[in-house]
């Protein structure tokens, strides 16, 4: 079996009062893209918020590379290489294309070049030099990623990315995560668009009141669809 590079047991979290996760248990394995599917408010953004320090308190464990991360501050559990892509994408508006790009530092060795960003993302090129406002969703969101990229992670937390897109760019964004799987990435994605997910994903993790209910791989998709159905409308 290969590594396991995210290790998560029984992880409770709360924001203030509120107990959002209960008990969660998930494992990612080196060069695995996992994906996290279920309802608005299930507790799939607020485990990838979890992992990265982000939520208020948390219980259980969160390994990442062997490292228990559980009372880590955010900027540690990054300096582990981790990447977090969240929904809002936080392009900054008065920065240029680059600027933005260029704005997250390194934190550890083997990130992408700004040249092979490029040629992975050529729109991401001819704008380089525009303001972050000027940039379309597909855009925005291809540099929210290509920032990632830049630092250094190998475990990226991606989440909802294809939300609001066209399907042209949807299907650049599942082009790049194929690319990055290749390069040896390992990938978490929040997805509510489930085809977009579907063919990507080596394995599933299905929540509901931040939980894990079901989990399966690639070849029991068929099998499940039933289920996922009854969980999400699909």
């Amino acid at each position: 079996m290969t590594n396991e590079i995210l290790h998560i047991k029984d992880l409770h979290a709360w924001y203030g009062e509120s107990h959002i996760l209960h008990g969660v248990n998930l494992t990612v394995r080196q060069g695995e893209v996992v994906t996290l599917l279920g309802r608005n408010g299930a507790g799939r953004t607020t485990t990838m918020r979890a992992i990265v320090g982000l939520t208020g308190t948390r219980k259980g464990s969160i390994k990442i590379n062997g490292v228990e991360t559980i009372k880590l501050a955010p900027h540690k559990v990054a300096h582990l290489g981790v990447g977090y892509c969240p929904e809002e994408r936080g392009i900054f508006a008065s920065l240029t294309a680059e600027e933005n790009l260029m704005l997250p530092p390194t934190i550890a060795a083997g990130g992408m070049s700004v040249e092979e960003i490029y040629q992975m993302f050529p729109n991401l090129k001819e704008r380089a030099a525009s303001p972050g406002t000027r940039l379309s969703g597909g855009e925005q969101q291809m540099l929210a990623v290509a920032r990632i990229l830049r630092t250094g992670a190998r475990l990226l937390l991606l989440d909802e990315i294809s939300e609001g897109l066209a399907p042209v760019i949807v299907q650049k964004l599942a082009e790049m995560i194929l690319t990055l799987k290749a390069k040896g990435y390992t990938i978490v994605l929040v997805e509510q668009n489930f085809r977009f997910a579907a063919p990507l994903a080596d394995r599933f993790y299905v929540m509901e009141h931040g939980t894990i209910v079901k989990q399966f791989a690639q070849h029991e998709l068929q099998d499940n669809l039933g289920m996922l159905q009854e969980y999400l409308g699909v």
